[in-house]
């Protein structure tokens, strides 16, 4: 047997059905890079200097990060043909990560200005469009699947939160899905304005469905970005994406003095370590400002 029938044999027995339709495409595109990289390897002939040599020939082409998840895909296999006795070793153990030098990523987000101006050209009419979904998102920080998943019985009026509790599937359009994580599951606050603008728009609404979908049709993410384009040229301001403005809600509750730990939470994020990492460039600026705040503190004394 050859590692590559080993492996599609694996996915397709524990895989399929087990996960969900993007896990499982990421399992697939694995699939696809082995294909390419190990052609007709023996299972039995892979010890550790073949699968080192397999991911030194992945990294050639892809950052540190990105060989990390691959090798984490590959060695679920490998250690269950360890415990059915079909390798004698663990060829994973020791193995060393290499990778290209990512590239350097600069995050996009509009300024306080910038919104309110893009706002003030929103088409908040009295019935559900794209323009509200691109409204709560500035408001909330929610991913573009927790908005699209977000039904009228969501919303908490009496104590001015949205239950974020499900996403939905708009590349495959399912219908409903669990969100991200556990830590996905959340009570979002809103201000008041927000809620009493909501409050008029969703009221003769059906409470269990979609707010945003409309029945039939397909939303595209690329649909809601062009409209967003748009709306960006037309005020002046630097376009951006709908994912976009998530960064952009996080990053102005920073600025405004909110907590790490309490943009973390709010943006669903399953450790404070991903959102200190999102937003290290906003945090850094911040400890400079703290550091003056801090200096005119003690020289007070």
């Amino acid at each position: 047997m050859t590692f590559i029938e080993y492996y599609k044999n694996w996915v397709s027995t524990y895989k399929e059905g087990a996960v969900r339709e993007v896990t499982l495409k990421k399992y697939n595109c694995t699939i696809r890079n082995l294909e390419l990289i190990v052609g007709d390897l023996k299972l039995e002939d892979l010890n550790r200097i073949e699968y080192q040599k397999i991911l030194n020939k992945y990294a050639e082409t892809h950052e540190k990060q990105t060989v990390m998840d691959f090798h984490h895909q590959l060695k679920g296999a490998i250690l269950d043909a360890v415990d059915e006795g079909l390798l004698d070793r663990d060829p994973t153990r020791k193995v060393v990560i290499k990778g290209k030098t990512p590239r350097e990523k600069k995050m996009k987000y509009l300024s306080q200005y910038d919104v309110h101006k893009l706002i003030e050209d929103l088409d908040l009419s009295d019935k559900p469009n794209y323009d509200w979904l691109i409204f709560l998102c500035v408001k909330t920080g929610l991913r573009f699947s927790e908005a699209l998943g977000l039904t009228p019985a969501d919303f908490d009026f009496a104590n001015q939160t949205i239950n974020v509790n499900k996403t939905y599937d708009y590349k495959n359009g399912t219908g409903f899905m669990p969100t991200k994580n556990k830590s996905s599951i959340r009570k979002v606050r809103i201000d008041w304005k927000t809620m009493t603008l909501f409050s008029g728009l969703i009221a003769r609404l059906d409470r269990n469905k979609p707010i945003f979908i409309e029945e039939g049709r397909t939303i595209y993410n690329s649909t809601v970005n062009d409209l967003l384009e748009r709306h960006c040229k037309k005020v002046g301001v630097e376009v951006v994406s709908i994912h976009a403005l998530r960064h952009t809600h996080a990053s102005l509750l920073l600025y405004a003095g909110a907590s790490i730990a309490s943009v973390s939470r709010r943006l669903g994020h399953s450790s404070i370590n991903t959102t200190q990492k999102v937003y290290l460039h906003v945090i850094q600026e911040l400890e400079n400002t703290d550091i003056d705040l801090m200096m005119r503190s003690m020289s007070a004394l």
